[in-house]
């Protein structure tokens, strides 16, 4: 999909919710890769603020954003809109901090942005297409994301008393948001009005601009305009609030009993997903290692490349022999600084027979990458049988580790004889079976 602006400019007018403060707004076309940017044209020098999670400063009701001395209150419904529109790159001039609450809703917003005209552009859009699921937690709310190819939301209102308890699930694109989403107005609760007063919060909040819930009664200048009016606000509010990630989401939500803090903890758990990824994708990659099968011995540092296990599950130091008839000698050399001999067991160190296990898979997993001239591929652990304990294992002394390869299915299954000594004496011994796969085939 390419990305979008506007073609013109298309302005609103009204009073802020929390300031009370008389706003105009302008959207304003902007070029291709220019995202969304706020201008301030009240302030010297027009300061501009680009929305991010990052700028997040107070959540209380609403999302405020803070770039040095500059913030912009309750962005979230003109962010929504832009989103639930498909809209990528525009400027938003105002004349004050806040933008018009106007009824409450995003849908003063998208009738703007569609006399403005969207307009699809040269380039590209870019996603952010979440790989793997992520979720946060607060007091009595949730809210997981999961892989998705597209955006869903699906969301649970609900307050304390459970009175006015709503679901609802969405595919969230522009037709779908522009009608079943952005006209679902803000809402509070009757109690809570005289708080968030003596907050500073809603001086300009009124029932032409909000839906005030007391007990079962719904006070409003106008009916509902959904039957489940408020669940939908609620994944309006989503919509906004995660695209302080700074790209459109590609994951289906799962929110219950959702707000802006919440909403909040996922976009920065989404975004330190994103970062972690870009810098995981600039490491560079995995180097092609073989085995020659000429090779007698391997040290350590030519071990660490061709098997994938690091610090402190790395338990062969040394290859010290590899012979004609599919045969391997290794040593672990087992020291009382071994992590594992904190727990087992304080006063009487013994290594773990499972490790020793481990250490015979690892040298057979070496054996078989040998065999098959390696080409970047692992061994994965599949099973082991006839396995015997008969001697403990202890700081100081050198585990001496031979296998022997019995079987092998093509270049994918391998079977090997293996056994642990100290002093050439057998302290324990396994039939190994393992799986030969490119990285990140397995499951």
């Amino acid at each position: 999909m390419k990305q979008r602006s506007i073609q013109r400019e298309a302005t609103v007018k009204g009073k802020a919710l929390h300031t009370g403060d008389d706003v105009q707004l302008t959207f304003k076309p902007a070029p291709v890769g220019h995202g969304v940017v706020f201008r301030r044209v009240d302030v010297y020098n027009k300061p501009e603020i680009r929305p991010h999670i990052s700028l997040v400063s107070d959540l209380v009701r609403s999302t405020t954003l803070t770039s040095g001395h500059t913030k912009i209150h309750t962005v979230e419904h003109v962010l929504s809109a832009l989103h639930g529109c498909g809209v990528d790159n525009v400027i938003i001039e105002m004349n004050a901090s806040e933008p018009p609450i106007l009824d409450g809703s995003a849908r003063p917003f998208v009738e703007a942005i569609n006399e403005a005209g969207p307009v699809e552009q040269e380039s590209e859009r870019e996603y952010y297409v979440l790989d793997a699921p992520v979720s946060v937690t607060r007091n009595n709310s949730s809210v997981v994301a999961l892989p998705y190819d597209g955006l869903k939301i699906s969301c649970t209102s609900t307050d304390d008393r459970g009175i006015h308890t709503q679901h609802l699930s969405l595919e969230i694109e522009p037709e779908t948001y522009t009608h079943q989403i952005a006209a679902a107005r803000t809402f509070t609760i009757y109690e809570e009005i005289e708080e968030l007063l003596k907050m500073g919060k809603i001086r300009g909040g009124s029932l032409e601009n909000a839906v005030v819930l007391k007990g079962d009664k719904v006070l409003s200048k106008e009916p509902l305009r959904f039957a489940d009016e408020f669940v939908r606000h609620k994944i309006l509010d989503i919509v906004g609030d995660i695209f302080l990630l700074g790209f459109p989401l590609k994951a289906h939500i799962i929110a219950m009993r959702p707000g802006h803090a919440i909403n909040s903890e996922l976009t920065q758990a989404l975004s330190e997903r994103m970062e972690a990824g870009k810098k995981a994708q600039k490491k560079p990659a995995r180097k092609p290692v073989v085995v020659s099968p000429d090779a007698t011995s391997l040290s350590i540092g030519h071990i660490l490349e061709t098997v994938p296990h690091r610090y402190p599950f790395v338990l062969i130091d040394r290859i010290v022999d590899f012979t004609e008839d599919d045969r391997l000698v290794a040593i672990k050399n087992v020291s009382f600084n071994e992590p594992y001999f904190q727990g087992h067991f304080p006063g009487e160190p013994v290594m773990p027979g499972v490790l020793q296990i481990e250490a015979m898979a690892q040298a057979a997993g070496v054996m078989m990458l040998r065999k098959i001239r390696n080409k970047a591929k692992l061994a994965f652990f599949m099973s082991c049988d006839k396995v015997k304990f008969r001697k403990a294992v202890t700081p100081g002394d050198q585990l001496v580790i031979e296998v022997k390869l019995t079987k092998s299915r093509g270049k994918k299954i391998g079977v090997a004889e293996a056994v642990c000594k100290v002093d050439d004496k057998v302290v324990s011994s396994a039939e190994l079976m393992f799986l030969i796969e490119e990285p990140g085939d397995s499951t």
